[in-house]
């Protein structure tokens, strides 16, 4: 093929990618269950190799930073899941109440039963908050961003900026989903409360009185 790459070449790199990603997905599972079993503090990349069955040359090899990447690109890869969870969750909702009432419920029920999590945060915060400081806002942005037709589709109150609003309503979610103060997130009559009277304030129209 002049000028170009044959079929079996590029089939063969295309197999090499996969093969790379499983690799790396596989390694951060071991990962995981290593941070399960022994927390942060105590796991090393020799036993995250072992656990994974791959050598510590195998393990560097897709993580040339060593434990400090390791763990970051867990903490990732556990954020990535949580956020394909929580689009399935609330990706056909009809309505921004619905989004916002389904999507907090969702991910506050996700992050108060991960058992891993509640055990980090509980023992050894400081370890995990700089991954989750630059992970949530990766996160934040998504939110917002998957707000924005809702917020378009929606009837605002004069003056409201669209994108300002998305960026408002994302970090508001989050802070209610690890910090939900006095309201009851189980509770769908106070989550409708909270999404219709508190989040959407100065948002949407006052109500007709």
């Amino acid at each position: 093929m002049p000028g170009g790459r044959d079929a079996s070449s590029v089939a063969g790199e295309e197999a090499r990618a996969v093969h790379a990603e499983a690799m790396s997905e596989r390694i951060l599972e071991a990962t995981f269950a290593c941070v399960d079993r022994w927390g942060i503090a105590k796991t090393t990349v020799e036993d995250a190799a072992r656990e994974a069955g791959v050598s510590r040359a195998t393990l560097y090899r897709y993580f040339p930073g060593g434990r400090d990447e390791l763990i970051a690109a867990v903490v990732g890869f556990e954020f990535a899941r949580f956020f394909d969870r929580l689009y399935d969750e609330v990706r056909d909702a009809a309505s921004l109440e619905e989004v916002l009432e389904r999507g907090i419920g969702f991910a506050h029920q996700a992050v108060v039963g991960h058992a891993v999590l509640q055990r980090i945060l509980a023992t050894e915060p400081e370890l995990l908050e700089p991954t989750l400081t630059i992970e949530g806002s990766q996160i934040l942005g998504a939110i917002a961003e998957f707000l924005v037709p809702y917020l378009e589709r929606h009837e605002l109150a004069p003056g409201v900026d669209v994108a300002e609003a998305a960026d408002f309503l994302a970090r508001m979610a989050l802070s209610h989903i690890t910090s939900p103060g006095r309201w009851d997130l189980a509770d769908p009559a106070q989550l409708a409360r909270l999404v219709r009277v508190e989040l959407l304030a100065g948002i949407a129209p006052a109500p007709v009185r």
